[in-house]
């Protein structure tokens, strides 16, 4: 099995498109249909600019993976639980197949995308559908780098990729999305000490607190998983996404994980201990 191409440096553009599979026989015979093409489909936008790195990665959630596959099924693979704590509230929605593509071009990005929805047609439905682009040095909206404790090299695989513990899906991986709003007016008027504290990283050279500063509160500190002695990464891959008139503006969060469980426990720790941060989850 050749893995998907899920580890990779941030692209200028990114998709995030969402969709359910209609129900009847002939959606499941369509959509089983664009697995085996899908990367004939991004070589052919691909090679027209190779230097775009145009790429896309395919996951299928757990309902779908039954409708399409039964079994064997991958030994964690389960519906997302719901994640509520007072008024915070990490949501779950419908769907069953997500299209994460990637590249150095919106339009190569907008064109594979295109090709995939006239290949399904009427088998599937959009549920959500994101176009996203790089923000200056890697930073989010809330000013940020994103992703800098990113595994790399044969962490990143140890990390992100199955192996033995579930030998007939090694090469796969876990994806968990969930899309942020940011109330960017209330989060500017915070002093930029007061938004370090809350992320856990200086804001304009990066660099992570102090513990002896640092909240326990922090991002960073409650997105820290430690088991048996040894920190569990993930691999995020996070999108910036914004419509200037409608005063819309978010991110993206998609992690990439050999075990969803790491990923989950990340969300339970925010949704639970964080003091608000203006973040508020739609989907």
């Amino acid at each position: 099995m050749v893995p998907q191409q899920v580890i990779q440096t941030p692209r200028r553009a990114a998709i995030f498109l969402v969709v359910t599979i209609n129900p009847c026989s002939a959606s499941e015979d369509r959509v089983r249909s664009i697995c085996p093409d899908l990367s004939r489909m991004i070589r052919g936008v691909g090679f027209r600019e190779p230097a775009a790195q145009l790429s896309c990665v395919l996951g299928v959630g757990s309902d779908a993976w039954n409708r399409l596959f039964g079994s064997p099924r991958p030994a964690e693979l389960h519906p997302f639980q719901e994640i509520v704590a007072g008024p915070r509230h990490a949501v779950s929605t419908p769907g069953d197949l997500i299209f994460h593509i990637r590249g150095e071009r919106e339009d190569l990005c907008f064109e594979l995308e295109s090709q995939i929805m006239v290949q399904l047609g009427e088998a599937v439905s959009t549920i959500d559908e994101v176009a996203a682009f790089r923000y200056f040095d890697n930073r989010d909206l809330l000013g940020f780098v994103d992703g800098t404790e990113n595994p790399v090299e044969d962490d990143a695989t140890r990390a992100v990729v199955i192996g033995n513990e579930d030998p007939m899906f090694a090469g796969g991986s876990y994806v968990i999305v969930q899309k942020y709003l940011h109330d960017l007016a209330a989060w500017n008027a915070l002093r930029a000490e007061t938004q370090e504290k809350i992320i856990g990283r200086t804001k304009l050279s990066d660099v992570e607190l102090d513990d002896s500063v640092k909240p326990t509160s922090a991002h960073n500190a409650l997105t820290t998983i430690v088991e048996n002695g040894v920190e569990k990464k993930i691999y995020r891959a996070n999108g910036v996404f914004g419509h200037a008139g409608k005063g819309e503006f978010g991110t993206y969060f998609i992690g990439y994980s050999r075990s969803p469980r790491v990923i989950e426990q990340m969300l339970q720790n925010i949704v639970y201990w964080t003091a608000t941060r203006q973040l508020r989850p739609v989907a």
